[in-house]
């Protein structure tokens, strides 16, 4: 099994560190039975270029450190799926989502629902603004890191999330580490 962080890293400092510390660290200990304590500061040495996306690649220890432009990409459409998967730590192999992925036709991206409620899209943890709060599934198929910086700062909700509470969203915001905590405008969901 190969697993893998993906971390924004601003002038030379990771972001969130400690969240993605502890996921390591935690899916180590739950796939293979190991205490590892890998404090990736140790591992991912970068210059200051900016802003850089970094995916450590790692199993019982780490096996490869790559580096990339961030890149940021567009959402507004969304297209809402069942999806019978499970993924509760950031595997290597995504071939599950993939597949649903490819069922997007000219959507941006995708909505994945699991057990009749709404867990993420294909690459982000998500949120919706109800009124008052904004609101994040309850049941993700992963937590990632930004997610859990939020709902440690109180500035998310968790909840159950149905498909109705999605057909009349009027504000929509997509989370990772990479692109933060970002509304999509215009957001539209293809059922």
């Amino acid at each position: 099994m190969t697993f893998f962080e993906t971390l924004k890293i601003t002038q030379g400092e990771i972001q969130n560190l400690s969240l993605h510390n502890k996921r390591l660290n935690h899916t180590i200990k739950e796939n293979f039975g190991v205490d590892a304590n890998i404090d990736l500061s140790k591992h991912v040495q970068q210059e200051d270029y900016g802003l850089r996306r970094c995916k450590v690649i790692y199993g019982k220890s780490i096996k490869e450190i790559q580096f990339f432009p961030l890149i940021p990409r567009i959402f507004q459409s969304f297209k809402v799926l069942e999806a019978d998967i499970v993924y509760n730590f950031k595997n290597v192999d995504r071939e599950d989502i993939t597949s649903l992925f490819n069922q997007k036709g000219t959507c941006d991206d995708i909505i994945m629902i699991k057990d009749g409620l709404v867990t993420d899209t294909s690459i982000a943890n998500i949120a919706m603004y109800d009124g008052l709060k904004w609101i994040t599934p309850k049941s993700p198929l992963l937590k990632g890191t930004f997610r859990e910086s939020m709902l440690e700062k109180q500035l998310l909700l968790e909840k159950d999330v149905k498909i109705k509470d999605i057909k009349n969203v009027t504000r929509f915001a997509l989370m990772n580490a990479l692109i933060g905590f970002y509304e999509v405008k215009r957001v539209k969901f293809i059922f």
